[in-house]
């Protein structure tokens, strides 16, 4: 599938910019007339990526940057990426989630990055599986189906109405430290409640969704700490097959250079 405007200029601004180190060049080919920022150590505009990312690239002279997802609905566009930087010294999981303006360049973001951690349980890392954006026929149903899981099951907690949303067949997971299958999803949240730190949804802020990947923007508690978290679902037949995620913990309000992770 060939990438849309609005994918390409998001791939632009992290792979010429970041990966490359052309920050200038990107910012002026790929943002819009403003770019508010939700990245809580970046503050907003050109001149806040470039007071962030100058120094980065100054302490990071090799970045292996892969974009692994992407889509788009409607302004938005979302990538799931991958990044290595000084050779295997640091590796990382970003997702990034863009609006775009009438000509497909970025205004605003928002981002979780979580450290990689390599292969989970069942054998799968935060990063691999299918990447092929299939079924745009069905986005919309696709996104019905998430967006009711998200609901009623994450946020109102009702645990009972799982197999109606996850495949009892196929769910395969990427999560760090999770099996396969719904019964590697309940021994999960299990081990979390022995330490009193169930995961608590408590807004999911954006579905986004193309064909058979839907993504979730949501607010999520565990203990006392807060969390911004990108949750990634394959659909198929109906059923979700696949999950992915990328969490980030939000820090206090006084440690942000703009108005917040949401």
């Amino acid at each position: 599938m060939t990438d849309s405007n609005k994918i390409a200029n998001a791939k632009g601004l992290y792979l010429e910019g970041i990966r490359d180190g052309n920050l200038r060049d990107a910012l002026d080919k790929y943002t819009g007339a403003r770019y508010t920022q939700h990245s809580t150590g970046v503050a907003d505009g050109k001149e806040g990526f470039l007071a962030f990312f100058e120094p980065f690239l100054e302490r990071n002279p090799v970045r292996d940057i892969r974009v692994v997802r992407a889509i788009e609905d409607g302004p938005n566009v979302f990538l799931h990426v991958y990044q290595s930087l000084n050779d295997g010294e640091a590796e990382w999981v970003t997702a990034d989630l863009f609006d775009t303006d009438d000509q497909g360049r970025m205004i605003e973001h928002w981002d979780v990055i979580a450290a990689y951690e390599g292969e989970n349980p069942a054998g799968r890392t935060m990063v691999d599986g299918p990447t092929e954006v299939q079924d745009l026929d069905k986005t919309d149903a696709n996104k019905a189906i998430v967006k009711t899981f998200m609901q009623e099951v994450l946020v109102g907690r009702r645990f009972e109405r799982v197999p109606e949303f996850i495949s009892t067949e196929t769910y395969l997971q990427h999560t760090p430290n999770m099996k396969d299958g719904i019964q590697g999803l309940v021994e999960h949240v299990e081990e979390f409640k022995k330490q009193d730190i169930e995961p608590k949804y408590h807004k999911v802020h954006k579905v986004i969704g193309q064909g058979n990947f839907v993504v979730g923007f949501s607010h999520v508690q565990r203990g006392q700490s807060h969390y911004a978290v990108f949750d990634i679902f394959r659909v198929d037949d109906a059923k979700i097959v696949e999950h992915w995620d990328v969490e980030e913990k939000i820090l206090a309000p006084d440690q942000w250079n703009n108005s917040g992770k949401f």
